[in-house]
């Protein structure tokens, strides 16, 4: 699909999808929740999906209403000889020491972009509890044969908290007896908050040591049933929300200000330029800015906002920073050399240097031809982008959105955004 982005000036109120990094989880400890768990305003996305998909596969019964799932479980792993977890980077890191959890061997497998992230991480943990793991030269598809028995391990945390998210879970299900998970050099901080606010939530007992260690104590409450409601989306919103800062009048609704996403840093960002945003109850309401400043970021703890912070730096009146650029490389693209290249067709000064990126705001946009490079965020801020530019942007392989963001180019329609979608 191609999307055609012309100058636009958007408002109106727009409704935030619900968070898949809360969907997946949710539906991770559905599947390990003995009896019945409500999913009240689920994800729809690609990876949303996924994650269904897969505890469907592994054991747990799914009934879906309008704006609910109901997922039944006995708490037990039955997985099939084989497994696709599609292009969900999470699903493969959190349910891969969850199918350990299980005797027999599984094949599990992706498509896209994720045959070629590295899973060699998961592989040196699992050596260390004796679960039988062979890749093809540390990439999809991997084989996996448990059984997982928790016992107490060091693990590095410096690549991704995905792995630790799915090992918590696995181990909380799993321990009889105290055992702890030492964490070296944890990244992205924030996601592991999400996992344990939802393992409290679903009766877990976890103890973060000022996230050095976890202490994983066996389950003693004993719910049967478990009703969960799924916040909004602060990765989605943030594109939204540049959007509204450079071309419009904007109010975003569904979001938890009080969230453990780490995407909601981006209000800091907004402060830091002296954006025009106010919180009212429970909306966020952004107005463009007459005049942006430069700013410096860290998105260390925080990738997924590179892309719409690229946007934002552009339509700043001087050099801005964001440092991080070490987690970009094994995203859906190599997502620095993406925002590079991408953007420099539009006439973009961005340049990386170490771990940070230096964009040089203040120059006016071309229009052009561009392409998403199959990743959902690249697409997203090009498009946002296109609303600044002197002419149209054409975005190639536009579709990449429905991997976060179905709905996203509608929305951009329905607030006033100039968008022509091509099959």
């Amino acid at each position: 699909m191609k999307a055609v982005v012309s100058p636009s000036l958007l408002s109106g109120t727009i409704i935030i999808p619900p968070s898949k990094s809360a969907m997946q989880r949710a539906c991770a400890l559905s599947l390990l929740h003995n009896g019945t768990t409500t999913i009240f305003n689920p994800g729809k996305s690609n990876d949303d999906l996924t994650a269904l998909e897969i505890i469907e596969k592994l054991g747990a019964s799914i009934e879906k209403t309008n704006n609910s799932i109901t997922i039944t479980s006995r708490g037990e792993i039955h997985p099939p000889a084989f497994l696709n977890c599609h292009e969900s980077g999470l699903s493969l890191r959190m349910f891969a020491p969850i199918i350990a959890i299980s005797p027999d061997l599984v094949n599990i497998s992706g498509i896209g972009s994720l045959m070629n992230r590295h899973v060699d991480v998961v592989s040196s943990f699992f050596a260390d509890l004796k679960v039988d793991i062979t890749s093809e030269n540390g990439f999809l598809p991997v084989v996996i044969k448990g059984p997982l028995k928790p016992i107490d391990i060091e693990i590095d945390g410096s690549k991704s908290s995905q792995y630790l998210t799915g090992l918590l879970f696995a181990f909380a299900k799993k321990v009889e007896e105290l055992t702890i998970i030492t964490v070296s050099n944890l990244v992205s901080k924030p996601y592991i908050d999400l996992s344990l606010q939802l393992l409290k939530h679903f009766g877990y007992k976890v103890v973060n040591e000022k996230y050095q260690r976890f202490l994983i104590y066996p389950k003693s409450e004993i719910k049967n049933h478990v009703s969960y409601t799924v916040e909004g989306d602060w990765s989605s919103a943030s594109f939204f929300i540049v959007a509204a800062a450079i071309a419009g009048d904007l109010s975003l609704s569904g979001l938890d200000f009080k969230s453990c996403q780490s995407d909601m840093k981006i209000l800091d960002v907004l402060n830091q330029i002296n954006a025009d945003y106010a919180i009212n109850a429970d909306l966020l309401k952004i107005k463009k800015s007459s005049t942006i400043k430069p700013f410096e970021f860290d998105a260390t703890d925080c990738p997924d906002l590179f892309p719409p912070l690229v946007v934002l730096a552009l339509t700043a009146n001087g050099k801005s920073v964001i440092k991080g650029v070490n987690r970009l490389f094994d995203k859906e693209s190599n997502r620095a050399v993406a925002l590079i290249s991408q953007f420099s067709i539009l006439g973009a000064d961005i340049l990386v240097a170490e771990d940070c990126m230096y964009i040089n705001g203040g120059k006016i946009l071309n229009g052009g031809i561009v392409n998403s490079q199959n990743d959902h965020r690249i697409a997203m801020a090009l498009a946002i982008a296109g609303l600044i530019a002197e002419t149209d942007v054409y975005i190639e392989d536009a579709e990449s959105v429905n991997k976060s963001f179905p709905e996203f180019f509608i929305l951009l329609q329905n607030c006033g955004g100039k968008v022509t979608l091509n099959t």
